[in-house]
């Protein structure tokens, strides 16, 4: 026990070093207590790590750049809801890791393989216990491969479950009609038995609930218990989504025989999460006879729902998920962050508002100026009186129904409407800008309900070609996760909007007035590439002719994604543009006359990588000395912090 956790130990401090570098993680530096969680994506393995006699959370991470197996230590004993220590990086993450509790003891899995002696050993001690191959061959497409013991059939031995998804019907993207409807299938997921026969594993098919194969929304998270006390083995399983599906064994625990499933519910509906890409763990959390779940969600959070010991309609009866707690460290807001950084409250720091995957927007609170800050828990902004949250509910992502619990907000800060008032202007999932109104006053902000940017199109108003609903008369709908960053960029005193637009071309939107209304005016292209003017999301140059820039030339789901800033960077009087990139790159401003601006793109800030999907930044001048400093947001989640100095 002791030389595994000195291993781990020198691990931990190995992934510190690399952590060492430029883009330094933004702490709280505030004794709070808030969201457990780790980077995208949480995929938890409950179980007693320490062996003290509670149960604490291993986490596994599969993230960019907050990627590993992170060990949350429960302190409090075996209280339901206790407060855990801060995360600890054991190693690199696995993907599709599962825990399976059997008669008190706990079996770390990954697809066809047992991690022997876990809290010890980590995956140093790799079984294979079944080819997994033979399952995964028949299935093209496969994001989730989850495997567990299980004793099926009661007769004492370990048989194994696999729940495979299945992606070919669904395709990926741009598969839907004129009406908005998805035009190609659903997301599988299957649950396939490997039957232990005197220690040899014999494939067995496809799990069968009702007269059919169980077949649930992607990523089946499949989860064998007796969930209703009546003495057999039961399933649970998960989906891509944010449901659990209930198959009830009607059968015998010899010979159990699963209903048609049924999503679980109680009396505030059917339970969901509050994300999607969920990952369930069965486990008896409050050591009180009954099998609760512990879940991982999509933003790095996990949460307990806890069972009741009731049942009802055949079918046991839930608590709503309750997040856990831990001792505050790194400052996260969900996903993705994409941090503006603003006096929000008119106390004469700066603060952050923040938008995420999940469409929240959020304000963390510089408590104290310092440098660094300290930082408040991050709070949900509401407008008129209800927490914002954009969703693309059945139709509004790009990618299809499967990503409809999504929002990807993306923002910037500005007195929108001239009243003395910071506004909040937003982007989407959806790929149309909005603004919230503040309709509050100095340092007490009020917001009202999103409304629409407009702008005084001439015709009919421009869209991605591959958007299948169309703008309204005034809409602004460019492509989509990108940012509208309002600007005085013409310094008249009004606000303009500076952004992609619908074919990914840097564009200046100037403000006018216009019947008494404050609009925005068509789009120009003013901005010039020197040495290229052509790039895809990644920053790779396309073409390296002079012209217009077009930060995106990717099309569909690969449209948009530019998160920016405009920053006198190099100091030398006139407005530079950071982008997201591996960290962040700099677009320098060389050259600028009326009606035109050029650019030379100068490259990455830094080797560190901290990207998978994107990042997004702002500038900071915590020591406010007047040279700006760099606030990145990343997919994990957290915030990195960057100075020139």
């Amino acid at each position: 026990m002791q030389k595994g956790r000195f291993i781990a130990g020198v691990i931990f401090f190995f992934h510190l070093a690399l952590f060492a570098q430029d883009f330094v993680p933004l702490k709280y530096n505030n004794d709070l207590k808030v969201d457990l969680g780790v980077g995208l994506w949480a995929w938890p393995l409950p179980m007693d790590f320490d062996r003290d006699g509670d149960l604490d959370l291993i986490i596994s991470c599969p993230d960019v750049p907050y990627n590993g197996i992170y060990y949350f230590e429960n302190t409090s004993g075996n209280g339901t809801y206790p407060i855990f220590e801060k995360g600890k990086w054991l190693a690199p993450a696995r993907r599709n890791l599962q825990v399976s509790q059997i008669n008190d003891l706990s079996y770390v899995m990954g697809p066809g393989v047992e991690f022997r002696d876990f809290p010890d050993s980590l995956f140093k001690n790799p079984e294979i216990i079944f080819d997994k191959s033979i399952l995964e061959s028949r299935h093209e497409k496969i994001r989730f491969s989850q495997w567990k013991f299980v004793d099926f059939e009661g007769d004492g031995d370990l048989d194994l479950l696999a729940g495979i998804d299945d992606w070919v019907d669904y395709g990926w993207d741009n598969a839907f009609d004129k009406n908005g409807k998805w035009i190609n299938g659903p997301l599988h997921g299957y649950v396939y038995l490997i039957e232990n026969r005197d220690g040899t594993y014999v494939e067995n098919g496809k799990v069968m609930a009702g007269n059919d194969p169980l077949d649930v929304f992607g990523a089946p998270s499949p989860n064998m218990a007796d969930f209703d006390g009546d003495g057999d083995l039961d399933l649970i399983c998960g989906e891509f989504l944010d449901r659990f599906t209930w198959f009830e064994n009607k059968g015998t625990r010899q010979k159990p025989v699963y209903r048609a499933g049924r999503f679980l519910e109680n009396e505030e509906g059917v339970i969901k999460m509050d994300l999607e890409m969920i990952t369930p763990s069965a486990v008896d959390w409050g050591a009180d006879g009954d099998m609760d779940l512990i879940v991982g969600d999509e933003d790095g959070r996990v949460a307990l729902i806890e069972n009741t010991g009731e049942v009802k309609e055949n079918m046991p009866v839930f608590n709503s998920p309750v997040y856990f707690q831990q001792k505050a460290d790194l400052v996260k807001f969900g996903a993705l962050i994409t941090p503006y950084s603003v006096d929000w409250d008119d106390d004469g720091d700066q603060d952050l508002i923040c938008g995420n995957t999940a469409g929240y927007i959020g304000f963390i609170e510089n408590l104290d100026g310092g440098n660094p800050p300290q930082w408040g828990r991050p709070v949900r902004l509401k407008a008129d009186g209800e927490i914002i949250r954009i969703m693309a509910g059945e139709n509004g992502s790009i990618q299809g129904p499967a990503e409809q619990k999504w929002g990807y907000t993306t923002l910037s800060v500005a007195d929108w409407d001239g009243d003395g008032l910071k506004d909040i202007i937003v982007n989407s999932i959806w790929g149309r800008i909005d603004w919230f109104k503040n309709t509050g006053r100095q340092g007490l902000p009020v917001l009202s309900a999103q409304g629409p940017v407009k702008v005084d199109w001439p015709g009919v108003a421009p869209k991605p070609e591959w958007n299948w609903w169309d703008p309204s008369a005034q809409m602004l709908a460019p492509q989509w996760r990108t940012t509208p960053y309002a600007i005085d960029w013409n310094q008249d005193g009004l606000m303009d909007l500076i952004m992609l637009d619908h074919e990914g071309f840097l564009t200046f939107y100037e403000r006018t007035w216009k019947n008494e209304a404050l609009v925005l005016t068509t789009g120009k292209r003013i901005f010039f590439g020197t040495g290229g003017s052509r790039f895809n999301r990644r920053n790779e140059v396309v073409d390296s002719v002079y012209g217009p820039l077009q930060l995106n030339t990717d099309k569909y789901g690969s449209s948009g994604r530019r998160k920016w800033c405009f920053v006198d960077w190099d100091q030398d009087q006139d407005l530079d543009i950071i982008i997201n990139g591996i960290n962040a790159a700099w677009f320098e401003n060389v050259r600028q006359n009326e009606g035109r601006v050029d650019y030379e793109f100068r490259g990455n800030l830094s080797e560190q990588k901290l990207a998978g999907h994107t990042t997004s930044p702002t500038t900071v001048d915590w020591n406010q000395d007047g040279i700006p400093e760099l606030l990145l947001g990343a997919e994990d989640g957290h915030l990195y912090y960057f100075s020139k100095n």
